[in-house]
């Protein structure tokens, strides 16, 4: 908090009197933002929240909000001092902080509680569980999470990963490969593929979707993270950011169409029903059973320790961080301010 020195006089005397101030009284904090993907549905809940002046209201100014090119890219940019905070996968920040010791970053907000890591199908293609992917082909770019965890995947589902080929693709080819026949299944974030293959008019009832976590790979996802560093200098505007981050993905949970509305004054040429369709599928991994119980934007110690065991063997880390070096929840607000309504 802020003090403020005024200073009156009162029959000859000088009067020293110490107000507070208030974060929204402050100095604004300009900060650099950067999202993991480009503006879609998902990305929603921080367009309306600026929309309405959450973060504004907490001292935050937007000096940029960038869209991003994967989790991984935000981590980059928060890592060389491009941005400020960022938006990314929790994996790729613990596999930051393993390679570059002394330069790791923080996650300092949960939103997804849940990974949305999958595995889409045609359901004519047969395959409906892990099994059935011995002897056939997938497609994911190769900085894609759950390609690059299927390997764990496979050996936790006793699938020998020898028998299965892969493809590396580019994002925008994946579903047409997929409904093209090129590849038998695909590697990737449910809500943005299951979208793409809508687009191209395959029916819901057509799609299979093997989620990891639904099989031995209970990770978490997205996280709001920064710099050590940034966070010392400015921490009011680091707690003010989650802060208003929470109340900006509370806002679009109770009302998905105001986000939306919200996306759409942002990105004109978007569509409203399918950027729906990517919200509400990217809400079914932040608000959570698990969240509903204990609150928004915390981790459970004990599921964090195993995630960055999952992480550090699936990727072949040459050390495995300590959760003090991944995650702080220091700057999270009360409980009473986290909890769905």
């Amino acid at each position: 908090m802020l003090i403020r020195k005024v200073t009156m006089h009162v029959a000859g005397l000088a009067v020293v009197i110490l107000t507070l101030l208030t974060p929204a009284s402050a100095q604004p904090t300009d900060v650099r933002f950067v999202l993991d993907f480009l503006l879609q549905g998902q990305q929603s809940p921080f367009v309306l929240g600026r929309e309405r002046g959450y973060y504004a209201a907490q001292g935050v100014n937007f000096k940029t909000f960038e869209p991003g090119r994967g989790g991984a890219d935000s981590i980059t940019k928060i890592a060389s001092g491009v941005d400020d905070i960022g938006f990314g996968d929790l994996s790729s920040l613990i596999e930051f902080n393993a390679k570059n010791p002394g330069q790791e970053l923080i996650a300092v907000l949960m939103v997804y509680d849940r990974a949305p890591l999958a595995l889409i199908s045609l359901k004519k293609s047969g395959i409906s569980k892990p099994a059935d992917l011995a002897g056939r082909k997938g497609g994911a770019p190769s900085v894609d999470a759950a390609f690059r965890l299927f390997n764990v995947f496979a050996r936790v589902n006793r699938v020998d990963p020898a028998k299965v080929s892969w493809v590396g693709v580019q994002p925008q080819v994946r579903e047409p490969m997929l409904v093209r026949g090129d590849i038998d299944f695909s590697a990737g974030w449910s809500m943005a593929v299951v979208p793409g293959l809508l687009k191209l008019g395959i029916p819901r009832d057509d799609i299979n979707v093997m989620m990891m976590n639904e099989y031995g790979l209970d990770l978490y996802a997205n996280a709001v993270f920064t710099t050590p560093a940034f966070a010392k200098r400015h921490p009011e505007a680091v707690r003010g950011f989650v802060k208003a981050t929470i109340q900006s993905w509370l806002g679009a949970a109770a009302d998905p169409g105001a986000a939306i509305a919200a996306l759409k004054k942002a990105e004109p040429l978007s569509d409203p029903a399918i950027e729906m369709t990517r919200l509400k599928a990217a809400l079914d991994f932040v608000i959570t059973p698990r969240v509903r119980a204990n609150a928004f934007g915390d981790v459970d110690a004990e599921r964090l320790k195993k995630h960055i065991e999952i992480v550090t063997t699936g990727f072949h880390l040459p050390r495995k961080p300590l959760p003090q070096e991944v995650f702080d929840s220091s700057y999270l607000p009360p409980l009473a301010e986290r909890k769905p309504k």
